[in-house]
Formats: structure tokens, C-alpha cells, sequence
């Protein structure tokens, strides 16, 4: 298969060179508008795969040139185009998968497509990050040996291996991104109705092998196309993990109003500044993640019915940070599923047409299979009751 890659940044990067080393592909598109950033990147690969094009995603003939020669087009820009490449994709004809974005309502747009994908016989799956994206696609997969899905419940942190008082965080990630999460209120389904929470709510401890002084509480976007796939569920919830005393520590700065968007302040001197940009300038500094080692943690529970048994279906993940590699456990584990995904359509697997989510269209054995050949190794446990369940 061709692939495209849209963007040479940090996704785009390690995508392309998770499938430098695929069977299944013979050739790779890397294109971006200033590819001399990356040239010195794709001499280490030392591959001959790789074609660098130049491409300003904001000229239409340049994104419709670098898209038409590939299969499959993975489009790893920022997700404002996430609506243009999706419908330039459909106009040419060729598969597209994207990492998402539910702010703005982008993956909800992509969405609406539907029709005129299945017309032209293409696939495009958005959201494929590991949250939503993988989350997505386990949950899917839990859900698809049920009679009855009544509760899914979903877990993931990007976290530091030592922790760094006194947030214990570091940034994997842009802190807009935690900004918005921590900010915005969390979309629950709780007894079959949907509600909304504040963010940094509702802290639950959690235990993982390996670590001690866990901590789990709601946060915005976690959810994405779950509650449309699933909307007869009793229960639907989406927690962040941290270290313990995180989320009391940052709850104490979205109180005040430092993260919140046009939270203006005008100094002595006349000059107005954004809270939150001095608050995301001050932070980011403090907490880069350098040279330090993270890891991504995930547990996502499915329970439900089978066979009139109560049964629960529970998939989890430690991966830590490849030391092969400059980049992070997070940018790793979100690379792999998009590159996963991608050739999973590319080679066949998935033969659905339309603008599917990833719980619907993703084949959850296929995917961990493919995952565990890509290092990322996920575990399924199965909980069955003896109990009859009676109406």
C-alpha cells in the first residue's frame, strides 16, 4: 500500500517511522510545509520508503497533489483541518484516519459525511488517538462479545515514572490541551441519562502494578462517539490518571480562573495579558518533560450481560517510553494505533465504507494483535458470574 502523511511534526514522524518497518507498505508520502526539518530525520531511517513532499495544507492543489498518490492518508496535522482533509478525501477517492478533535465540534462534522463516503466507496475513521481512539476501539471490541452492554467505564493517564512535586505531572502534550480538559465540564451517562460534571471531580483511587498512589477523576472530551454507539448503556464515564493530590493541587487554578479562555487581566502599566497564556507560558517550562521517562496507563471495563451471566470484559496497558526513541510513551502509543488503523484499511481488514468511529469499525482482536507486533502489548481479562440473571 501508499500512505500519505499529512504533517511532520511529532505524530507524523513517529508514524512514518512505525511503517518504515511495515511489510505491508511500500511507499510513504511525508509531507509538510518546511520538510527540511525532517530531512536529517528521515537520513537516520536510512530508507528509501520515504518521499518528503512539500505541502502547504492550506492550497488546495498542493493537499489534493500529495493526497491522490497514496491508498490510505493519514492525516496528522492540527485537527482544524481535520474537515478539509476528510472532504478532499472523499472527492479523491482514497482512505483517510485522523487523531480527532471533538473541540469545535470537528469529529461531529467529519461525521456528516457518512453518505457521501459510502458513495464513493472510501473509509475514513476519525478520533485515533489513545483517548479517544484506543479507548474507543477496546471498548468496541469488550462490547461486541456482550448480549447486553450496560456499563463501560474508561481509564488513561500520560504520567511521569518519578514523580515531581508538587503536581507530579509533566507535559507529554500541548497544555492547552490539559487546559481544556481540566476546564470544561465532563459529559457523563449516569443511570441512563446524560450529565454533566465538573472536571477534577469525583477522584477515585487506582492500583496498577508497578505504581502506588494512584488517582482517577473526570475530565472533558474522553468520551467522543461512545455515547452515539452505545446509547441504551446505564453507565458511561471517562477518568484521567495522575499521581494522588494532582487534581486537588490543579483544581485550585481552574477555581481562581487561570486556565479559563479570556480570563484578561489589565496591569498597572495599561497592559492586558490572558491569564491563562502567562499560566501555560510558566507551566511549560516547569513541567517539560526533557530526558525523564513517562508512561501511559490504561484500563478500560466493559460489563454487561452474556448468556444470561453478568460478565465483564477489562483490557489494560502499561507502556513506557522507547528508549530507542526520542520521543514519548504517549506520542509512541498514539502513533502505533493511527498507524495500526491505517493498515488495517490499507490491507483489507477493515472493508466497511463510510465515516465510521473507531468502536464501530475497528476489529479489536486484529488491532491488539497488531499493536502487541508494534511493542504495545494490551491484556484482556474476562469476569463471568455464576448468577442467572432474571427479568
Amino acid at each position: 500500500m501508499k500512505v500519505t502523511i499529512l504533517g511532520a511534526g511529532l505524530m507524523g514522524k513517529e508514524v512514518a517511522r512505525d511503517m518504515v518497518s511495515s511489510p505491508k507498505v511500500e511507499k510513504i508520502y511525508l509531507a509538510d510545509v518546511d520538510v527540511e526539518k525532517v530531512r536529517s530525520f528521515v537520513e537516520r531511517l536510512n530508507t528509501d520508503k520515504i518521499e518528503l513532499l512539500t505541502v502547504d495544507a492550506t492550497i488546495d492543489e498542493q493537499l489534493r497533489d500529495a493526497m491522490s498518490k497514496a491508498d490510505v492518508v493519514v492525516n496528522a496535522l492540527f485537527y482544524s483541518f481535520n474537515l478539509k482533509v476528510a472532504q478532499m478525501a472523499i472527492e479523491i477517492g482514497v482512505h483517510s484516519v485522523d487523531l480527532g478533535g471533538h473541540i469545535g465540534g470537528i469529529t461531529d462534522e467529519v461525521l456528516k459525511l457518512d453518505a457521501k463516503a459510502k458513495e464513493k466507496g472510501v473509509t475514513l475513521i476519525p478520533d485515533l488517538g489513545v483517548a479517544p481512539g484506543m479507548t474507543n476501539i477496546l471498548a468496541g471490541y469488550g462490547a461486541s462479545k456482550l448480549d447486553r452492554v450496560n456499563s463501560i467505564k474508561l481509564y488513561v493517564g500520560g504520567i511521569p515514572v518519578e514523580k515531581q512535586p508538587p503536581l507530579n505531572y509533566n507535559v507529554v502534550f500541548s497544555l492547552d490541551g490539559v487546559f481544556d480538559h481540566y476546564t470544561n465540564p465532563s459529559v457523563i451517562i449516569r443511570d441512563g441519562t446524560f450529565r454533566e460534571l465538573p472536571s477534577l471531580t469525583e477522584i477515585e483511587n487506582l492500583y496498577f502494578p508497578g505504581f502506588v498512589g494512584l488517582e482517577a477523576f473526570h475530565t472533558s472530551g474522553g468520551l467522543s462517539t461512545l455515547p452515539q454507539s452505545f446509547p441504551k448503556v446505564q453507565s458511561l464515564e471517562y477518568k484521567t490518571i495522575r499521581y494522588a493530590g494532582h487534581a486537588e493541587h490543579f483544581k485550585l487554578l481552574v477555581d481562581l480562573g487561570l486556565t479559563k479562555k479570556g480570563s484578561d487581566v489589565t496591569l498597572k502599566d495599561g497592559t492586558t495579558v490572558e491569564m491563562r497564556e502567562v499560566m501555560k507560558q510558566f507551566l511549560q517550562e516547569k513541567l517539560n518533560l526533557g530526558d525523564k521517562e513517562d508512561v501511559v496507563l490504561l484500563r478500560v471495563e466493559v460489563h454487561g450481560e452474556r448468556n444470561e451471566e453478568r460478565a465483564s470484559y477489562q483490557y489494560e496497558m502499561v507502556t513506557y517510553r522507547d528508549k530507542n526513541s526520542s520521543e514519548t510513551a504517549m506520542a509512541l502509543a498514539t502513533a502505533n494505533t493511527i498507524s495500526v488503523v491505517a493498515q488495517l484499511i490499507g490491507d483489507g481488514t477493515i472493508t466497511q465504507k463510510g465515516v465510521l468511529p473507531p468502536e464501530v469499525a475497528v476489529p479489536g482482536e486484529e488491532y491488539m494483535s497488531e499493536m502487541n507486533n508494534h511493542g504495545v502489548t494490551i491484556t484482556e481479562t474476562v469476569l463471568r458470574s455464576t448468577n442467572i440473571i432474571k427479568g
